[in-house]
């Protein structure tokens, strides 16, 4: 149990059972259509793909949020902070303003939509502000990210090379989330929203 950041294929994507995300996908591209902007129709499928491979996502937002919420408060304004994590679902394409659909999603009564083109900036610019180290995951398939900052490399490469980054790995682990989630979103031309 608990929240999730995933990925999704155009079969759930264009789902509109229980499970699927049809409802959001459907009043997206109604409101993408009333702004004069083309529907997202071009959803990769999704497939079995081998563990590692970066073609998935999936992480899990277990660890506390303080150190990341007072991070975003000293380096972004609260309109960017809320582009940064305040989105249900992130789409791989520019908007020039997040769209929010009055349709129920998760745990929220709306949807609220943003561009991972919008969200990557601001998550460059938090990795830089701690100096994210460049071995942090970038494959974020299968929990990649949440095993790597909870039993994996970080202990001992905080040893090798301790900094802002290592001060508050809590704080370097959501850094890490939105960042490679955004990257994920463009590369692959996916959805990711919060399960």
């Amino acid at each position: 149990m608990g929240v999730y950041l995933v990925s999704v294929g155009a079969e759930d994507w264009f789902d509109d059972e229980e499970d699927g995300w049809g409802e959001v996908a459907s009043a997206l591209n109604a409101e993408l259509r009333r702004r004069g902007l083309p529907p997202y129709e071009d959803v990769p499928a999704e497939t079995d793909f081998a563990p590692g491979s970066g073609q998935a996502f999936e992480e899990k937002l277990a660890p506390s949020m303080t150190g990341f919420l007072a991070l975003c408060q000293a380096h972004l304004s609260q309109e960017e902070s809320e582009t940064l994590c305040g989105w249900t679902v992130l789409v791989p394409f520019s908007l020039d303003e997040k769209i929010w659909l009055p349709v129920e999603s998760g745990y929220c009564d709306s949807t609220m939509v943003a561009g991972a083109p919008q969200v990557l900036p601001l998550a460059e610019k938090l990795a830089a502000a701690i100096d994210l180290p460049p071995e942090t995951p970038a494959a974020c398939d299968n929990l990649g990210l949440s095993m790597w900052f909870r039993d994996g490399g970080t202990k001992d490469l905080a040893g090798l090379r301790p900094g802002l980054w290592s001060e508050d790995l809590d704080r370097a682990f959501y850094v890490a989330l939105f960042l490679r989630a955004a990257q994920h979103s463009i590369r692959r031309g996916c959805p990711i929203v919060f399960s």
